[in-house]
């Protein structure tokens, strides 16, 4: 309560049109205020920036760059996005006006139940990646996606929040000090090692999110900022059924699909994302999404993460510290949210390694009494060997040699023989593999040497069951006939289903055909799907039927057509396709197109007793021709009959002939 008081803008207007009722939210480069638009008389969210964003040299570029990406960000309409509404500045006030969503924010939520349901967790995450794939086709990447700007409305709406911020700060800060914008714990690796970022960027934040609502808990935490980036760096995301067994091997293949650590591996774009989720989400069963991790509820969050947590706030209209604080990455750690993290540190994360002094005069301490134990041993061995009672030999060489061959050549050396069968691929059955003791080593005489001895190679066969198999199913197959799966890079195809096996090949190219003989160890080279290819739906509208279905059927995609009458487009060209162009979509799918038949036939009217220019006016304006016909001289000019009858119907464009008298 005491920050809403002091808070110097509360009760102020901002512009002379925001009337500011009280704050929302505090974070690492603005504040939040619910204010009254007193032009519009509505509530609005008042985002305030921080005043040093637009001090020193940079500050100019900052404000220039942040209006910038304000009129691009209000520019986007969506149901899923946070509208902007408005963007000015009122004196050292640069300020952003939007949508006032009523509700609580997803870290709130997450903090009140520990984890979500399967289901709200799909359900959300389908949200917000409906809402960034509208940015996406309009070219903008938010670099800032986590559970603080994702907004649970009291109607169940879910809102993102906060486009363009990260992005504008960056440009400004990247360019004077090669530091970069975000959230530690949703940092793509790419944009922590070099700044960079796409839509993909987007993708893998939402992977992480995903991995939070389901198990509570953000997948990478330490304690420090630098730990947590060197985890996104070097290490894959964690399975969350790592941490909750009883999720399916769909939610971790969906996860680790959207948070690869290599951007190439992940769907290209928020939309390609949100297809894939969905599918998942068909996969499962009623009871699996009704499930929740059993997390106890904490508003309590990792120190590395969430530096300055103290209260998840109360809902979206109370005061509310920004618990995953966006923060820039620099060389010094600062206070609060921002750590220390420049760009391009992949090089900058390894472990450190240290030699205490102490621990290495404690090692030259032992290695003394370890070399005074070593020589005394030696000295015993030697003198028992060459003046004591022992008696010794050389181990010959035997291996290569077949196994009668080789117990001769041990009877003469005064050694025993013992046989044990092995196989193997590369030497011939009954010939020395190996020995214990090997060639060359001093053996007691009258003592026993192994021989291991071939039993030529270990035949299996390929099992059936592994070509149109999903991924885990056929990996077991293959390892319980002795074989070692490995995999080529994923391929697309229209008809097979993510992780389907499409091929398989042994290490000489030859397929891996079911009862094919070879050796136990082999490596079986799998193939899988990534299911059909993403398309992008090409404009056909107006084009004839045969151009729209060679583009459609050349882009991969089906075609079903009908027809319909059209008064604005000729026959035989398109009216219209659903899906529309530019929509997202997989190859296989199918793009329905409307057809025009020309215009619709016209029933003729009455127009006998008229005269011949109100009759021809009424039949042209309706596309048909007239033409006249005189009799008795036509001095009168009016119709006495028309060629075809009135009330029935006519081609557009045809003729009718009026009798005048």
């Amino acid at each position: 309560m005491g920050a809403t008081v002091t808070d110097p803008l509360v009760g102020r207007m901002v512009d002379g049109r925001y009337e500011v009722v009280s704050r929302i939210a505090r974070g690492g480069m603005a504040t939040v205020y619910l204010a009254v638009d007193r032009r519009l008389d509505r509530d609005v969210a008042l985002k305030v920036m921080h005043p040093h964003l637009a001090e020193g040299s940079s500050g100019a570029d900052f404000v220039a760059r942040f209006r910038r990406e304000a009129r691009t960000a209000a520019r986007l309409t969506h149901p899923g996005l946070v509208g902007v509404y408005d963007q000015g500045v009122d004196g050292e006030t640069s300020y952003l006006t939007m949508e006032y969503v009523d509700g609580v924010n997803l870290r709130r939520r997450i903090g009140e139940v520990g984890a979500l349901t399967v289901g709200e967790a799909l359900t959300v995450a389908a949200a917000v990646l409906d809402a960034l794939a509208a940015a996406h086709r309009a070219g903008l990447v938010h670099r800032d996606v986590k559970p603080e700007n994702v907004l649970l409305a009291s109607d169940d709406r879910v809102k993102l929040a906060d486009f363009g911020l990260a992005r504008a700060v960056t440009e400004v800060t990247a360019t004077t000090t090669g530091t970069v914008l975000g959230t530690v714990a949703y940092l793509a690796p790419e944009l922590v090692v070099r700044g960079a970022s796409d839509a993909r960027t987007d993708v893998y934040a939402c992977g992480v999110l995903i991995f939070e609502m389901l198990t509570g808990h953000q997948p990478f935490v330490g304690d420090t900022p630098i730990q947590v980036a060197f985890q996104h760096v070097n290490t894959d995301i964690p399975a969350p059924s790592d941490q909750v067994d009883w999720l399916p091997i769909e939610i971790d293949d969906l996860v680790r699909a959207l948070a690869a650590r290599d951007p190439e591996d992940r769907p290209i774009d928020a939309a390609a994302a949100a297809v894939l989720l969905r599918r998942t989400r068909d996969a499962l069963d009623a009871e699996t999404l009704d499930r929740r991790a059993d997390v106890a509820p904490s508003i309590v969050l990792p120190a590395a993460t969430d530096p300055d947590e103290t209260d998840l706030g109360e809902s979206l209209d109370t005061e509310d510290e920004d618990a995953d604080a966006t923060a820039r990455l620099e060389l010094h750690e600062g206070p609060g949210s921002t750590v220390a993290l420049p760009i391009g540190l992949a090089g900058a994360l390894e472990p450190a390694k240290v030699a205490p002094a102490r621990r290495r005069r404690h090692l030259v301490r032992w290695l003394v009494v370890l070399l005074v134990a070593v020589a005394a041993v030696v000295g015993g061995i030697w003198w028992y060997g060459s003046a004591g009672p022992g008696a010794w030999t050389d181990m010959p060489k035997v291996v290569g040699q077949t196994q009668d061959a080789a117990e001769k050549v041990l009877v003469s050396t005064g050694l025993e023989a013992r046989t044990v069968e092995e196989y193997d691929g590369e030497t011939p059955k009954g010939e020395v593999v190996s020995t214990v003791p090997v060639a060359g080593e001093s053996v007691r005489k009258g003592s026993t040497v192994e021989l291991t001895v071939s039993k030529g190679p270990d035949y299996v066969q390929v099992p059936s069951g592994v070509i149109g198999q999903m991924q885990d199913k056929a990996d077991a197959k293959l390892q319980e006939a002795g074989l070692k799966p490995v995999y080529a890079p994923d391929e697309y195809d229209p008809k097979a289903s993510i992780g389907e096996v499409l091929s398989a090949t042994l290490p000489n190219g030859e397929s891996a055909d079911p009862g094919t003989r070879t050796t136990r160890g082999t490596e079986v080279t799998l193939t899988l799907s990534k299911g059909p290819q993403p398309v992008t739906v090409s404009s056909v509208v107006g084009a004839t039927l045969d151009v729209a279905k060679k583009q459609l059927n050349g882009d991969g995609l089906k075609v079903k057509s009908t027809k319909a009458y059209s008064d604005t487009v000729p026959e035989g060209r398109v009216v219209s396709q659903d899906p529309k162009s530019g929509t997202g979509v997989h190859e296989g799918d199918t793009v329905k197109l409307v057809v025009s038949k020309g215009h619709a036939p016209v029933v003729v009217p009455p127009v006998e007793r008229m005269s011949f220019g109100e009759a021809k006016a009424a039949l042209e304006a309706l596309g048909f021709v007239v033409n006249r016909q005189n009799s008795w001289g036509g001095f009168l000019g009016q119709v006495v009959d028309q060629s075809v009858d009135a009330g029935t119907k006519a081609d557009w464009g045809s003729t009718i002939t009026l009798t005048v008298v």
